[in-house]
């Protein structure tokens, strides 16, 4: 039930993004043409819960580390357009446009395990756990999403 609550709270930030234009427009009186235009987000990340997964052979206590978090976002709608500058008097090329449409973005943060150096009771010990080597190791970070970039040329306006 816990699960489901987090889950359905995170769905609309995770959505969430700051738009951010950049103001280009006084560059007009240095280069001879209109200012490009350049038009995107940033990504509002949500930070999940860590999860701990244990391989290999059963413990009585988890491994001591610093677990993977897992980072949900979507990458926001960027547009960057400039018009083309006129070559031949009277003749309008149109607008460059570069474009990339708003993508989901899934990723974990590194992490660090150290084995557990305490292993299973032995009965023949009387009961006491038999102490092992650690076994250290980092986790690596990870992401996954999908760019589909555009490029093309939007025809002017009459």
């Amino acid at each position: 039930m816990t699960a489901l609550a987090s889950a359905a709270m995170a769905a609309p930030a995770s959505a969430a993004e700051a738009p951010v234009v950049v103001p280009l427009q006084g560059l007009e009186p240095v280069i001879p043409m209109d200012a490009p235009t350049v038009a995107s987000g940033v990504p509002l990340v949500m930070p999940g819960a860590p999860t701990v997964f244990h391989e290999g052979r059963p413990q009585t206590l988890p491994d001591v580390g610093l677990p993977r978090v897992p980072v949900v976002s979507t990458l926001p709608t960027t547009l960057v357009s400039a018009p083309l500058p006129e070559v031949l008097e009277g003749s309008r090329l149109g607008t460059a446009q570069f474009t990339t449409p708003r993508s989901p973005l899934t990723a974990a943060t590194p992490g660090a395990a150290v084995g557990n150096p305490v292993g299973m009771p032995r009965g023949d010990r009387l009961g006491l756990p038999d102490v092992t080597p650690s076994n250290a190791g980092l986790l690596t970070p990870s992401m996954q999403g999908t760019l589909d970039p555009q490029l093309g040329l939007a025809q002017p306006t009459a």
